[in-house]
């Protein structure tokens, strides 16, 4: 029985031994440390502040068009595409030819033209004849203005059809039925819905090509059910795409949609972006993050000056070059370079937000 109590003495020792030999806890108050003139040129001093708290939701998204600054080419008759000349994505400008398409249409209002030009020569002969027999007595008024009724309407007749040809083609079709399609602007194609040998039906709705000038982009953002009440218009939003991980593109929440998705069961919001450099395409793939300030207020300080260790967050509150106090924080959360604190901290007091490990080591004594 005594050889058990000592074995068990002697393993309890060991523990004890080991736990000695653990890392310190750090402690609010600590030795002494001064900062050297060297090191205060290393260091940097921020005042904590109350501050409104704010708060991130991150949402993925896409980029779209500008919707209200598009050019939508639609096909005056219908027919064979002949020949398309432009592809998804390019640059065209205003004239340029987009696509070749041969119509019927077109060239049965050619005919028809033909037609009436001959009965508006037809009618102003007998005009002509039947005034110089009423002024010379031989026929009656009654002749005369029905020659020039007869005339009237064969001028209206034709002046439609040219008007039908205009409309149809503005210059840029022949009596062989070819209808030549031009960019009314110019831009990028950012939607082309004809190909080579397709056919186009006269009672068509769709546009054939969407123009875009691409200076201003939409992004697109899901907003799941839970967190529709943390997004509305006019909140900051910063934007990140996989073929530009560096570079954040800034905007604001432009409209929130009223209704969910009805397959994802999502809430869809704008953004409205100026597309510098033509970086941004549509489809891309993004990353929004939403930023508000809640009407909440607490002590914020640079998120750079909290030391992690332990399980515990730290910062080392500089009273003047030897007055350095360790002091243990709660942390609310943190957005972005900021950092909101319920307790440790109180507005007015000064941190060391760099190079403040080589005190904090200092300070704990490791």
């Amino acid at each position: 029985m005594m050889k058990r109590e000592t074995l068990l003495s002697g393993i309890s020792a060991l523990l004890l031994l080991a736990a000695c030999k653990g890392k310190p806890q750090p402690v609010a108050e600590n030795k002494q440390v001064c900062i050297s003139d060297s090191m205060a040129h290393m260091i940097t001093i921020d005042t904590a502040k109350t501050t409104t708290m704010k708060d991130e939701l991150t949402l993925s998204g896409e980029v779209s068009y500008d919707d209200n600054n598009v050019v939508k080419v639609f096909p005056f008759a219908g027919g064979q595409v002949l020949d398309v000349k432009v592809s998804l994505g390019d640059k065209v400008t205003k004239g340029q030819t987009l696509a070749i398409v041969r119509s019927a249409d077109v060239a049965g209002n050619y005919t028809d033209l033909t037609a009436t030009r001959s009965d508006l020569a037809i009618a102003k002969r007998q005009l002509e004849q039947a005034e110089y027999l009423y002024k010379n007595g031989i026929s009656s008024e009654r002749d005369y203005t029905e020659a020039k009724e007869n005339y009237n309407k064969a001028v209206a007749s034709n002046t439609k059809i040219q008007q039908q040809i205009a409309i149809n083609g503005g210059g840029n079709t022949n009596a062989g039925g070819t209808l030549v399609i031009k960019a009314p602007e110019s831009g990028y194609i950012v939607e082309k819905n004809i190909t080579s040998g397709s056919f186009i039906r006269p009672d068509n709705n769709n546009s054939m090509f969407t123009i875009s000038n691409m200076k201003d982009v939409w992004i697109w953002a899901n907003v799941f059910e839970s967190d529709i009440s943390k997004v509305k218009t006019g909140y900051e939003a910063k934007v990140t795409t996989v073929a530009y991980p560096d570079k954040v593109f800034t905007g604001k929440v432009d409209a929130v949609s009223s209704v969910l998705d009805p397959d994802n069961k999502v809430m869809k919001i704008k953004i409205v972006l100026p597309n510098t450099n033509m970086m941004l395409k549509p489809e891309m793939f993004t990353n929004v993050i939403i930023t508000n300030n809640e009407r909440a207020q607490s002590v914020s300080v640079p998120a750079k000056a909290v030391v992690f260790d332990n399980s515990k967050n730290y910062v080392i509150v500089y009273n003047d070059k030897c007055d350095l106090k360790l002091r243990e924080v709660n942390i609310i959360k943190t957005v972005a370079d900021t950092t909101y604190i319920s307790s440790g901290l109180k507005a007015g007091d000064r941190v060391i937000s760099k190079n403040q490990l080589l005190l904090y080591d200092s300070l704990t004594g490791e």
